[in-house]
């Protein structure tokens, strides 16, 4: 479909990610449908927030989820997968401040410049990129606690690989707070079906040889409609925490630099834009540049 009958279609009402499955013929959600679908949802996150009600559920929920990562180990490196506008992140950094540094990665630019946004205005700051929740942009054991709030929901059928994916970069826990399917009644667990939403996340995780510690109905829902679950995966709870989480070519894994306008991975030649300051770093935002160092230095120069 051309973006312009998407967008009308959005206007309309109409629920994009169901919209695009029928058109492309896929009984799942693909990541471009799901890129698309939250693209055109950027900044309703926020506005939301102008409702004092919500604010207070929105607020009650994100403190919930930095209890649990405050009951996990003081200090270290936190990386919120799927970060959207970044309203929960914001919440969890203000309710846990002893925590060194806060990162967020999403698939849709729009959401991360609104999110960027959002933090500025209650004086917070995160590293935040642009990037697929299947090729997260960090070395190895990069975070000490690694979260997802509803933000690998939609990709329902590909558990194993998030789940594998996120596991990678978390150096001692992950935490992720889903749909709970298995604890949810029929009328939410067809909707979860409809909606191609995660499932079974637990038994994934232990077929994949995780550790799971806690599998349960999270304390606070923000949609009654998909109440939410946490599960708590252990990797590694006595590890080092490191200063900084180095980031990753999405495609090749190599450790890239990084300067004002991009970012480069020098043993395989691959750079990557960064759009009103913004790193992209999704595997089709890269480009081979041999002579990027070469041309770097004589710009500077």
């Amino acid at each position: 479909m051309d973006p312009n009958e998407i967008k009308d279609a959005f206007e309309q009402g109409e629920n994009i990610t169901q919209l695009l499955r029928r058109e492309s013929r896929k009984d799942f959600n693909t990541e471009e449908a799901i890129e698309i679908a939250y693209d055109l949802q950027s900044g309703s996150y926020v506005s939301q927030l102008d409702d004092p009600d919500f604010r207070k559920l929105k607020q009650r929920y994100s403190v919930a989820i930095a209890e649990i990562i405050q009951s996990l180990g003081t200090g270290g490196n936190v990386l919120e997968a799927g970060v959207g506008e970044c309203t929960t992140l914001s919440f969890v950094m203000a309710a846990a401040p002893e925590f060194a540094n806060f990162h967020g990665f999403d698939i849709s630019w729009s959401r991360i410049a609104c999110g960027r946004s959002w933090l500025e205005s209650q004086g917070l700051d995160a590293a935040l990129v642009v990037a697929s929740i299947f090729h997260a942009p960090y070395v190895d054991d990069s975070f000490d606690i690694v979260y997802t709030s509803h933000s690998i929901e939609p990709n329902g059928g590909n558990e194993a690989a998030l789940l594998k994916e996120l596991y990678r970069v978390t150096r001692r826990y992950l935490v992720l707070v889903e749909p709970g399917y298995e604890f949810a009644n029929t009328q939410s667990k067809k909707r979860m079906e409809n909606l191609g939403y995660v499932r079974e996340i637990k038994s994934v995780a232990e077929s994949l040889g995780m550790k799971v510690i806690k599998h349960e109905p999270f304390s606070v829902s923000v949609n009654e409609q998909n109440p939410s679950a946490v599960t708590i995966i252990e990797k590694n709870s006595h590890a080092n925490g490191i200063s900084e989480p180095k980031y990753a070519c999405p495609k090749y894994g190599d450790t890239i630099i990084e300067s004002d306008d991009s970012l480069y991975a020098p043993r395989n030649m691959m750079a990557y834009p960064k759009i009103l300051g913004i790193p992209c770093l999704r595997k089709t935002d890269g480009v081979i540049a041999s002579k990027y160092i070469e041309h770097s230095r004589s710009v500077v120069g």
